[in-house]
C-alpha cells in the first residue's frame, strides 16, 4: 500500500519540496509539492527522478575497508576501527597539517554536511582544507568579505519584484541558480519580462536563458570584469552614480572613481569583442531602471579574473543605489543565522594568514585552492611534510579537479585515506576506508546553506521519509563517530559531539550582550532542547537563538523546532528586506569600496585589455538533468541533450573540415581528450565547449550506468597552475586549447 511524504530536494541550490510517494520502504515517485511555502508546487527533472535516485542500485549499503589490497565490507565498527588506526596516529607523529580534508559540493545539501565538517576540522586543527569552493565559487566569498567584512555576506538579486536584470555567466534555466536560491528560476524570469521589466544576458554561449533575454551580448570568455569595470566608468563619466540612502554607508568612493579611471569603454571594446556605445547602453540602462540588479555566477567566477568581476557585480549595484533595496540586490535573512549583533565596525576579513606548502598560494575563508592537493600530496619541500592522509566527504576531486591524472596518481601513494561516499567512484576507489551515508530518503533535511541566499525567507525541515534500512547508519551518525576517530575519543558515544557544541554554543550565547538568553544558565537552556535526535536539538537551538526564534521563551510567537514541526510545508518568513548596516563586518562598519587586495589587483586587470588570445578558448557548460558526476549514473538523468560532446561553431568547424559527429582532439596544458563533435551555433566563433562532471572510465569503480557512456574528463585539459590570485580559484573558463582533427 503506499503513501506519500514530503521531501525538501537536495539535487541542486533550488531546495524544491516534493511529495514522494512510497511503497513500503521504496520511492516510486516524486512530484512538486504545491503547499510547499517556497517553491508552491516547481519541478525540474532532477526532483522528479528522486526515487532513481534515491534507489539507484550501486549505492553502497555497507562500509568498505582495504584488506590485502582489495576493498571489502566491512561491519561499522571494523571500519572505525581502521579509521581510528589510520588517521589518529599520522596526526600524533606529523602534526595536524599532514591531514588533508575534501569536501564536496553535496555537503551543502545535508544537514550532515553543514554540521559536522566544521567540528572534525576544529578537532583536526589541519589547515590542510580544501571544498569545491575553489572550483566554483570561491570568487564570490573573497568579494564579499573584502567589501562587507563576511565572506558568507553575499547579496541576491529579488528576482520577484526587480524591473531589471542584468545576467553575467549565469544559465539558470539549466542550472536552476547558484549563489541566488529560487525555485522555479525561469519561472521568475518570465514574470519579470511579463511584467514590462528587462533581462539581459552576457555569455558566450546562446544558453537557455540567453534565448529568452531580451539582449544577449556573446562576450569573449574571460573578459567580465573588463566590461563590468568599463561600465562603472561609464557611471562615474556621465554622472549617473547615485547611491541614494546607501551613501552614509559607502567608504572609498573617491577612491574607486580614480581606480576605474583606465577602463573606458573604447579601451576594453575589443578586448570584450562589445563595443562602446554598447557598453555605455549597458551601464545608462542599469543606472536608469526604477530597480535593477546585477547577478553572476561561475562563468564569472572561474576566470582568471573571477575576485574582481564579483567585486564589480556588487560595486555596480552599489553604485545605482541597488544594493540592500527592495527590487536590486539584497541579504537574506536566514531562520539559522546567528543572533543579529548590533552594528558597528569588527573583525574585518583577512587573505594569506597561511598559505600552501609548495606552492605558496595564499589562504581564502580557510581554504587553499583545490588544484594544489595533487602537489600537496606528491611533492617534498623544506617546509614541511606533504599531505599524508586524505579525508573526503562527498567529493570526487579526480574528476572535479584540474589535472586528475596527476591527482589520481597522488591518491595512490597516501598512507591512508577514507572517504565518506554512497559510491565507489574515481575518487574513493583509493580509500582504505568507505563509509556509506545512507539515501536521501532516509536521512532528515534542512538546508543551512542555502536559506542564507534564498531570494524570499522562509523556512521548512523534513524528518526521514523511510525509516533507515537495518545496516544503514545515519549520515549525522557516520560523520559523529568521524570526528570521535579523528581526535582521539574513538569509542566514544557520538551524542557527545552534539552535546559539546551546545554546550559551546550556549555557554558563549548566554554572555552576549544582545542574545536573548543573556545571563541565564547555558545547562538549563540545554535542557529545554527539543529533538528525538543530536541533529534536531542543534536545529531547535539554532532556530531559537535566530533572528525568527523564540530566544528561549522570551518571544513566545518566535520560531522553535516544535513550531516548525507543526507546519510540514514550511513557513513563510516574507520578502527580502534592507538590512545594512547589520550584516557589515568590517573594521570600518561600511561597505569598503576599494579594498587593498582588489586595488593591488587591478593591474593586471588593464594589462588584460592589450591581451586577445588567438586560437580556440575553451568554457564548461552545465545540463539541467545533471549538478555532480555521480548524477550520470542514474539512468533518468542521462541521454537527450546530457550528452558529453563538444561544441564548436559551423564556421570553426568548417574551417577545421569538421563533420557534425567526428570524434576530435582537445588538448590543453594539463593533457588532451577526445569527444564527439556537436556543430551548433549556439557558441560562438572563437569558442569550443566540453560539459563537466564527465570521465568514468577508470578501473575500479562501481558506477555501471556510468560507466557505460563514460565521457571525458573536461578538467584534464587543465593543469592546475591557473589561478584567480585573490581567491585560488582554478581557472576552468578561456582556457586556450587546440584542435586535434586527425586521430
Amino acid at each position: 500500500m503506499s503513501r506519500t511524504a514530503l521531501r525538501i530536494c537536495p539535487l541542486c541550490e533550488a531546495t524544491c519540496g516534493l511529495t514522494l510517494t512510497i511503497e513500503g520502504t521504496r520511492v516510486t515517485g516524486a512530484r512538486g509539492d504545491r503547499d510547499d511555502v517556497f517553491s508552491r508546487g516547481f519541478i525540474c527533472p532532477k526532483g522528479a527522478s528522486f526515487g532513481a535516485v534515491d534507489g539507484d542500485p550501486d549505492r553502497l549499503r555497507t562500509p568498505l575497508v582495504r584488506r590485502d589490497g582489495e576493498l571489502r565490507e566491512a561491519t561499522w565498527e571494523e571500519a572505525f576501527d581502521a579509521v581510528a588506526a589510520g588517521l589518529r596516529p599520522a596526526v600524533e607523529r606529523y602534526g595536524p597539517n599532514v591531514v588533508g580534508v575534501v569536501l564536496g559540493n553535496p555537503n551543502v545539501h545535508t544537514m550532515a554536511g553543514a554540521l559536522y565538517p566544521p567540528v572534525l576540522l576544529a578537532g583536526l586543527g589541519t589547515r590542510s582544507v580544501f571544498t569545491a569552493s575553489t572550483v566554483d565559487q570561491m570568487p564570490k566569498h573573497v568579494s564579499s568579505g573584502l567589501l562587507f567584512g563576511d565572506a558568507n555576506a553575499i547579496p541576491v538579486p529579488d528576482l520577484d519584484h526587480t524591473d531589471h536584470l542584468l545576467l553575467i555567466g549565469a544559465n539558470p534555466l539549466e542550472s536552476n541558480g547558484s549563489l541566488c536560491t529560487a525555485p522555479d528560476f525561469p519561472g521568475k524570469l518570465k514574470a519579470l519580462k511579463a511584467r514590462g521589466g528587462t533581462l539581459t544576458v552576457i555569455d558566450p554561449r546562446r544558453t537557455r536563458t540567453a534565448r529568452l533575454a531580451d539582449r544577449h551580448l556573446a562576450i569573449r570568455p574571460g573578459a567580465d570584469a573588463l566590461l563590468l569595470a568599463a561600465m562603472t566608468y561609464t557611471l562615474f563619466e556621465e554622472d549617473l552614480v547615485d547611491p541614494g540612502e546607501l551613501t552614509p554607508h559607502l567608504q572609498g568612493f573617491d577612491e574607486l572613481r580614480d581606480a576605474v579611471r583606465d577602463f573606458t569603454p573604447e579601451a576594453v571594446a575589443e578586448a570584450c569583442d562589445v563595443d562602446a556605445g554598447t557598453i555605455r547602453t549597458l551601464a545608462r540602462e542599469l543606472a536608469a531602471a526604477p530597480t535593477a540588479a546585477v547577478y553572476a555566477r561561475i562563468g564569472s567566477c572561474t576566470v582568471p579574473h573571477g575576485t574582481l568581476a564579483s567585486w564589480l557585480v556588487d560595486v555596480l549595484n552599489i553604485l545605482t543605489g541597488n544594493l540592500d533595496r527592495p527590487g536590486g540586490a539584497l541579504f537574506p535573512q536566514a531562520a539559522t543565522d546567528r543572533t543579529p549583533r548590533p552594528a558597528g565596525p569588527s573583525h574585518g576579513f583577512a587573505l594569506g594568514r597561511w598559505h600552501s606548502r609548495v606552492s605558496r598560494y595564499p589562504e581564502a575563508k580557510g581554504e587553499l585552492p583545490i588544484s594544489a592537493l595533487a602537489e600537496e600530496i606528491d611533492t617534498a619541500t623544506p617546509e614541511g611534510e606533504p599531505i599524508r592522509v586524505v579525508v573526503t566527504v562527498a567529493a570526487n576531486p579526480v574528476l572535479s579537479v584540474p589535472d586528475g591524472d596527476r591527482l589520481d596518481k597522488a591518491l595512490g601513494g597516501l598512507d591512508f585515506m577514507v572517504s565518506v561516499d554512497p559510491y565507489l567512484n574515481e575518487t574513493s576507489r583509493h580509500a582504505d576506508v568507505v563509509l556509506p551515508p545512507p539515501p536521501p530518503s532516509q536521512s532528515p533535511h534542512h538546508d543551512f546553506a542555502f536559506n542564507t541566499l534564498a531570494v524570499r525567507n522562509q523556512v521548512r525541515y523534513n524528518r526521514p521519509a523511510v525509516p533507515l534500512e537495518p545496516g544503514r547508519m545515519a549520515e549525522t551518525e557516520i560523520l559523529a563517530r568521524l570526528v570521535l576517530a579523528a581526535t582521539g575519543m574513538h569509542g566514544a558515544d557520538p551524542s557527545a559531539v552534539d552535546d559539546l557544541v551546545i554546550g559551546q554554543t550556549l555557554g558563549k550565547a548566554v554572555k552576549e550582550t544582545y542574545s536573548p538568553v543573556h545571563g541565564r544558565d547555558a545547562k538549563e537552556l540545554a535542557g529545554q532542547l527539543a529533538g528525538v535526535s543530536g541533529p534536531e536539538r542543534r536545529l531547535d537551538m539554532m532556530l531559537r537563538l535566530g533572528p525568527y526564534g523564540d530566544g528561549f521563551g522570551v518571544r513566545p510567537d518566535g520560531l522553535s523546532l516544535e513550531k516548525l514541526l507543526a507546519h510540514p510545508h514550511g513557513i513563510d518568513l516574507g520578502p527580502l528586506a534592507s538590512r545594512l548596516p547589520q550584516p557589515l563586518k568590517t573594521r570600518s562598519g561600511k561597505v569598503e569600496l576599494l579594498p587593498r587586495p582588489i586595488a593591488d589587483d587591478l593591474p593586471r586587470l588593464r594589462q588584460a585589455m592589450a591581451e586577445r588570445a588567438e586560437g580556440l578558448v575553451l568554457v564548461g557548460r552545465r545540463h539541467l538533468r545533471s549538478n555532480n558526476s555521480w548524477m550520470h549514473n542514474v539512468p533518468a538523468l542521462t541521454g537527450g541533450t546530457n550528452r558529453c560532446t563538444l561544441h564548436i561553431h559551423p564556421e570553426d568547424a568548417a574551417g577545421l573540415g569538421l563533420v557534425d559527429g567526428q570524434a576530435v582532439g582537445v588538448k590543453g596544458a594539463g593533457g588532451a581528450v577526445t569527444a564527439p563533435a556537436e556543430i551548433t551555433d549556439t557558441v560562438r566563433r572563437g569558442v569550443v565547449s566540453l560539459p563537466h562532471g564527465w570521465g568514468h572510465d577508470r578501473p575500479g569503480t562501481r558506477m555501471n550506468h556510468a560507466a557505460k557512456d563514460p565521457g571525458v574528463n573536461v578538467n584534464q585539459l587543465l593543469d592546475g597552475r591557473l589561478l584567480d590570485p585573490l581567491s585560488g580559484n582554478a581557472v576552468l573558463n578561456a582556457v586556450p586549447v587546440e584542435l586535434i582533427t586527425k586521430l
